[in-house]
């Protein structure tokens, strides 16, 4: 009993942690047919439905849907798409780049060698100092 409850211990606990695209977050991105209004709102529902998609944009100028999700299925969205639109095919799948920060400007410390005397003549008490 007590080796078969390590046993459970270790299915349930121990996870793989080896690096997979399916368990990251990936860009998918599909060349569809846009040819009316009613095309684009059909794939953003399509595209929206689908189970691990947590964005969904399209580029009308090119013609393609941008899906971001974790654990999407790239070619049964591609063939739910190609089924209601008539025609669709994955172009990339690939896991999303982080936007690398700015690195933060260093100041230039610049010190000068130039001595600082007052242009016109200071007079205290009497006396002419430069």
């Amino acid at each position: 009993m007590h080796s078969f409850i390590k046993f459970l211990k270790f299915c349930v606990c121990e996870k793989d942690t080896s690096y997979s695209l399916y368990n990251t977050k990936q860009k998918i991105v599909i060349k569809v047919q846009l040819t009316s209004e009613n095309c684009r709102t059909k794939a953003l529902k399509i595209a929206a439905e689908a189970k691990g998609v947590s964005n969904v944009s399209i580029d009308v100028e090119k013609a393609v849907v941008e899906v971001i999700g974790i654990g999407v299925d790239a070619v049964s969205l591609a063939q739910s798409l190609e089924k209601k639109l008539g025609f669709a095919s994955i172009v990339s799948v690939g896991e999303v780049k982080k936007p690398e920060a700015p690195k933060p400007v260093i100041p230039i410390e610049w010190t000068s060698s130039y001595i600082h005397c007052p242009r016109y003549a200071v007079r205290y008490d009497g006396l002419c100092r430069c």
